[in-house]
Protein backbone atom coordinates (compact mmCIF):
# COMPACT_ATOMS: atom_id res chain seq x y z
CA UNK A 1 0.00 0.00 0.00
CA UNK A 2 2.85 2.39 0.83
CA UNK A 3 4.42 1.68 -2.54
CA UNK A 4 1.15 2.63 -4.25
CA UNK A 5 0.60 5.81 -2.21
CA UNK A 6 4.03 7.25 -2.94
CA UNK A 7 3.59 7.50 -6.73
CA UNK A 8 0.09 8.94 -6.23
CA UNK A 9 1.51 11.55 -3.86
CA UNK A 10 4.17 12.51 -6.40
CA UNK A 11 1.54 12.86 -9.14
CA UNK A 12 -0.69 14.95 -6.88
CA UNK A 13 2.14 17.29 -5.94
CA UNK A 14 3.16 17.63 -9.56
CA UNK A 15 -0.38 18.56 -10.64
CA UNK A 16 -0.68 21.01 -7.74
CA UNK A 17 2.57 22.68 -8.76
CA UNK A 18 1.49 22.86 -12.41
CA UNK A 19 -1.86 24.39 -11.54
CA UNK A 20 -0.14 27.12 -9.53
CA UNK A 21 2.14 27.83 -12.47
CA UNK A 22 -0.63 27.99 -15.06
CA UNK A 23 -3.19 29.90 -12.99
CA UNK A 24 -1.57 33.37 -13.17
CA UNK A 25 -1.18 33.20 -16.96
CA UNK A 26 -4.77 32.01 -17.34
CA UNK A 27 -5.99 34.76 -15.03
CA UNK A 28 -4.11 37.35 -17.07
CA UNK A 29 -5.73 36.16 -20.29
CA UNK A 30 -9.13 36.16 -18.62
CA UNK A 31 -8.61 39.70 -17.32
CA UNK A 32 -7.57 40.96 -20.76
CA UNK A 33 -10.53 39.25 -22.37
CA UNK A 34 -12.88 40.75 -19.77
CA UNK A 35 -11.52 44.25 -20.39
CA UNK A 36 -11.89 43.82 -24.14
CA UNK A 37 -15.45 42.53 -23.67
CA UNK A 38 -16.30 45.53 -21.47
CA UNK A 39 -14.92 47.93 -24.09
CA UNK A 40 -16.93 46.20 -26.81
CA UNK A 41 -20.17 46.30 -24.82
CA UNK A 42 -19.70 49.99 -24.01
CA UNK A 43 -19.04 50.86 -27.65
CA UNK A 44 -21.91 48.74 -28.98
CA UNK A 45 -24.43 50.66 -26.89
CA UNK A 46 -24.11 53.47 -29.45
CA UNK A 47 -25.14 51.21 -32.36
CA UNK A 48 -28.56 50.38 -33.73
CA UNK A 49 -28.13 46.63 -33.25
CA UNK A 50 -26.10 46.27 -30.04
CA UNK A 51 -26.55 42.51 -29.55
CA UNK A 52 -25.35 41.80 -33.08
CA UNK A 53 -22.51 44.26 -32.58
CA UNK A 54 -21.32 42.52 -29.40
CA UNK A 55 -21.53 39.11 -31.05
CA UNK A 56 -19.55 40.19 -34.13
CA UNK A 57 -16.80 42.01 -32.27
CA UNK A 58 -16.47 39.40 -29.52
CA UNK A 59 -15.70 36.79 -32.18
CA UNK A 60 -12.39 38.56 -32.76
CA UNK A 61 -11.35 38.77 -29.11
CA UNK A 62 -8.70 36.14 -28.36
CA UNK A 63 -7.17 35.49 -24.92
CA UNK A 64 -3.99 37.36 -25.88
CA UNK A 65 -5.76 40.31 -27.51
CA UNK A 66 -7.03 43.61 -26.15
CA UNK A 67 -9.25 45.70 -28.38
CA UNK A 68 -9.40 49.09 -26.71
CA UNK A 69 -9.22 52.09 -29.04
CA UNK A 70 -12.23 53.33 -31.06
CA UNK A 71 -10.15 52.92 -34.21
CA UNK A 72 -9.49 49.23 -33.47
CA UNK A 73 -13.18 48.67 -32.82
CA UNK A 74 -14.14 50.42 -36.07
CA UNK A 75 -11.54 48.38 -37.96
CA UNK A 76 -12.86 45.09 -36.58
CA UNK A 77 -16.49 46.10 -37.21
CA UNK A 78 -15.76 46.97 -40.83
CA UNK A 79 -13.89 43.69 -41.31
CA UNK A 80 -16.83 41.74 -39.86
CA UNK A 81 -19.19 43.57 -42.21
CA UNK A 82 -16.95 42.83 -45.20
CA UNK A 83 -16.81 39.11 -44.36
CA UNK A 84 -20.60 38.96 -44.21
CA UNK A 85 -20.88 40.83 -47.50
CA UNK A 86 -18.48 38.36 -49.13
CA UNK A 87 -20.49 35.45 -47.75
CA UNK A 88 -23.78 36.95 -48.97
CA UNK A 89 -22.27 37.67 -52.40
CA UNK A 90 -21.09 34.07 -52.77
CA UNK A 91 -24.58 32.81 -51.97
CA UNK A 92 -26.40 35.24 -54.29
CA UNK A 93 -23.89 34.50 -57.07
CA UNK A 94 -24.62 30.78 -56.74
CA UNK A 95 -28.36 31.48 -56.95
CA UNK A 96 -27.90 33.75 -59.98
CA UNK A 97 -25.96 31.02 -61.81
CA UNK A 98 -28.68 28.48 -61.06
CA UNK A 99 -31.27 30.84 -62.45
CA UNK A 100 -29.26 31.28 -65.65
CA UNK A 101 -28.82 27.53 -65.99
CA UNK A 102 -32.54 26.99 -65.67
CA UNK A 103 -33.23 29.93 -68.00
CA UNK A 104 -35.54 31.59 -65.49
CA UNK A 105 -34.56 35.22 -65.47
CA UNK A 106 -35.02 36.94 -62.14
CA UNK A 107 -34.04 40.58 -62.30
CA UNK A 108 -34.33 41.09 -58.54
CA UNK A 109 -31.65 38.49 -57.81
CA UNK A 110 -29.29 39.86 -60.44
CA UNK A 111 -29.82 43.43 -59.23
CA UNK A 112 -29.14 42.30 -55.66
CA UNK A 113 -25.92 40.63 -56.78
CA UNK A 114 -24.74 43.89 -58.31
CA UNK A 115 -25.60 45.79 -55.15
CA UNK A 116 -23.71 43.32 -52.96
CA UNK A 117 -20.74 43.51 -55.35
CA UNK A 118 -20.77 47.27 -54.86
CA UNK A 119 -20.98 46.85 -51.07
CA UNK A 120 -17.94 44.55 -51.08
CA UNK A 121 -15.92 47.07 -53.10
CA UNK A 122 -16.98 49.98 -50.89
CA UNK A 123 -16.26 48.19 -47.62
CA UNK A 124 -12.86 47.07 -48.93
CA UNK A 125 -12.04 50.66 -49.86
CA UNK A 126 -13.23 51.93 -46.47
CA UNK A 127 -10.98 49.48 -44.62
CA UNK A 128 -7.94 50.54 -46.67
CA UNK A 129 -8.78 54.20 -46.08
CA UNK A 130 -9.12 53.65 -42.33
CA UNK A 131 -5.65 52.12 -42.26
CA UNK A 132 -4.28 55.25 -43.93
CA UNK A 133 -5.65 57.30 -41.04
CA UNK A 134 -3.00 55.79 -38.76
CA UNK A 135 -0.37 57.81 -40.66
CA UNK A 136 -2.24 61.11 -40.53
CA UNK A 137 -2.34 63.80 -37.86
CA UNK A 138 -5.14 66.27 -37.35
CA UNK A 139 -5.52 68.29 -40.52
CA UNK A 140 -7.31 68.58 -43.86
CA UNK A 141 -5.91 65.26 -45.15
CA UNK A 142 -7.19 63.45 -42.07
CA UNK A 143 -10.70 64.81 -42.49
CA UNK A 144 -10.62 63.93 -46.18
CA UNK A 145 -9.86 60.30 -45.31
CA UNK A 146 -12.58 60.31 -42.65
CA UNK A 147 -15.08 61.65 -45.17
CA UNK A 148 -14.10 58.94 -47.66
CA UNK A 149 -14.68 56.18 -45.11
CA UNK A 150 -18.07 57.58 -44.11
CA UNK A 151 -19.12 57.94 -47.75
CA UNK A 152 -18.10 54.41 -48.72
CA UNK A 153 -19.60 52.71 -45.68
CA UNK A 154 -22.79 54.75 -46.11
CA UNK A 155 -22.98 53.69 -49.77
CA UNK A 156 -22.42 50.04 -48.83
CA UNK A 157 -25.27 50.30 -46.33
CA UNK A 158 -27.56 51.91 -48.94
CA UNK A 159 -26.83 49.16 -51.48
CA UNK A 160 -27.54 46.41 -48.97
CA UNK A 161 -30.78 48.08 -47.88
CA UNK A 162 -31.84 48.49 -51.52
CA UNK A 163 -31.54 44.75 -52.04
CA UNK A 164 -33.48 44.03 -48.84
CA UNK A 165 -36.25 46.45 -49.83
CA UNK A 166 -36.56 44.79 -53.25
CA UNK A 167 -37.45 41.48 -51.54
CA UNK A 168 -40.52 42.43 -49.49
CA UNK A 169 -43.63 40.53 -48.52
CA UNK A 170 -44.46 37.28 -46.75
CA UNK A 171 -45.22 35.38 -49.98
CA UNK A 172 -41.71 35.33 -51.42
CA UNK A 173 -40.03 32.02 -52.16
CA UNK A 174 -37.85 30.32 -49.57
CA UNK A 175 -34.81 31.06 -51.73
CA UNK A 176 -35.50 34.80 -51.84
CA UNK A 177 -36.24 34.80 -48.11
CA UNK A 178 -32.80 33.25 -47.51
CA UNK A 179 -31.17 35.92 -49.70
CA UNK A 180 -33.02 38.63 -47.82
CA UNK A 181 -31.86 37.26 -44.46
CA UNK A 182 -28.21 37.16 -45.48
CA UNK A 183 -28.24 40.63 -47.01
CA UNK A 184 -30.15 42.03 -44.04
CA UNK A 185 -27.32 40.76 -41.83
CA UNK A 186 -24.87 42.67 -44.05
CA UNK A 187 -26.97 45.83 -43.73
CA UNK A 188 -27.17 45.57 -39.94
CA UNK A 189 -23.47 44.88 -39.40
CA UNK A 190 -22.61 47.73 -41.78
CA UNK A 191 -24.92 50.06 -39.87
CA UNK A 192 -23.12 49.12 -36.66
CA UNK A 193 -19.71 49.60 -38.29
CA UNK A 194 -20.71 53.07 -39.46
CA UNK A 195 -21.85 54.01 -35.95
CA UNK A 196 -18.54 52.80 -34.46
CA UNK A 197 -16.59 54.71 -37.07
CA UNK A 198 -18.55 57.89 -36.25
CA UNK A 199 -17.59 57.31 -32.62
CA UNK A 200 -13.93 57.07 -33.66
CA UNK A 201 -14.05 60.11 -35.95
CA UNK A 202 -15.84 62.29 -33.40
CA UNK A 203 -12.70 62.93 -31.33
CA UNK A 204 -10.74 64.06 -34.40
CA UNK A 205 -13.49 66.42 -35.50
CA UNK A 206 -13.56 67.86 -32.00
CA UNK A 207 -9.77 68.31 -32.06
CA UNK A 208 -9.96 69.90 -35.49
CA UNK A 209 -12.61 72.36 -34.36
CA UNK A 210 -10.52 73.29 -31.35
CA UNK A 211 -7.45 74.08 -33.48
CA UNK A 212 -9.47 76.37 -35.76
CA UNK A 213 -10.69 78.56 -32.90
CA UNK A 214 -8.92 81.99 -32.68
Amino acid sequence: MAKLCLPLLVIFLSLFSLSRTVEPAFSGHTARRSRARANIEAACRTTRYPDLCIHCLSTYVKPNMTIQSPQELAQVALTASLYRALYARAFVLKVARQINTLKRENQVVHDCLQQINDSVDQLSGAIKELRRLEKESVGDDLFWHISNVETWVGSALTDANTCVDALPGPNMSKLKATIKGKVLNVAQTTSNALALFHRFAKRYRAAGSATKKP
